[in-house]
């Protein structure tokens, strides 16, 4: 069990790697799960004090994988983003559209995140991006390991803009750093427009939140303002954009942040 967000690590995760079709564990754990329970590391069934300890020492080293991560961006100019959202809120499909309209000006790469499948990231490879996926079993969160050996099978090129898709889920994926330049929170107009004050943390750690399918506006009860004023009462420091990830309304705006963005990774 995860000692952060209680999430369960009993089905050990894995990598795909889309281009050779090869599958690796992507164990989180360094012993064998076959011994006796004679073995002295710490389970979370203690007191409060000892939950605590544990997760200031899962947090702990996960910030410093994902300080390495980030060097190793750093190093070879590398614009990593982690982008982050409640389930169908439209990441993939925004991802699709942003690979296919800048093809020609970006190199893509892509971590995707699920708990099993590796739908998304044949999506993302038929958009034409190579693209590793890591499934998570039963864990709800990417973590900085998993993205530095994710990262390790696709070599992302220097220059390019690495996406990586977390999985479906606004309260984990907060806590945890992979070495992101910026966590890209997406919110949809198909949830209700108090998600920026429900899930506050996620708003608060992100750099960006993007209001995606804004096309189906004119078929629902949804107050674009209510919604983008609670996102600010969180983070004043947010860049927002309006977009439908499907008809193309509003993508351009990102797509001059990505630019801009790509530039001081020192991307052409």
């Amino acid at each position: 069990m995860c000692a952060t967000c209680g999430c369960s690590t009993e089905t050990d995760p894995t990598m795909t790697n889309l281009q050779t079709g090869e599958v690796l564990p992507l164990s989180t754990h360094s012993h064998d799960h076959g011994h006796s329970h004679d073995h002295s590391h710490p389970h979370v069934h203690a007191a409060d004090g000892t939950t605590i300890h544990l997760e200031h020492l899962v947090l702990a080293k996960n910030n410093q994988l994902a300080e390495r991560n980030r060097g190793w961006f750093a190093g070879r100019d590398v614009l990593a983003l982690n982008f982050v959202s409640s389930p169908g809120a439209g990441k993939t499909t925004l991802l699709e559209r942003t690979i296919r309209d800048l093809s020609g000006e970006m190199t893509f790469r892509a971590l995707e995140g699920d708990q099993a499948t590796a739908n998304d990231a044949e999506r993302i490879r038929e958009a034409g991006c190579e693209v590793v996926q890591i499934n998570t079993g039963t864990g709800c969160h990417l973590d900085a390991s998993m993205v530095a050996k994710g990262v390790g099978q696709l070599q992302p090129p220097s220059g390019s803009v690495l996406l990586i898709e977390n999985v479906g889920n606004l309260v984990c994926p907060a806590l945890f750093d992979l070495g992101e330049r910026a966590k890209v929170v997406v919110v949809s107009v198909t949830e209700g427009e108090d998600k920026p004050i429900k899930y506050p943390h996620m708003i608060r750690a992100s750099s960006v939140l993007i209001l995606n399918k804004i096309d189906l506006l004119p078929y629902l009860k949804f107050d674009v303002e209510k919604c983008l004023d609670y996102a600010r009462q969180v983070n004043h420091h947010l860049t927002v954009f309006q977009v439908s990830a499907t008809t193309g309304e509003g993508l351009e705006a990102w797509y001059e942040w990505l630019r801009a963005e790509r530039k001081k990774s020192g991307g052409l």
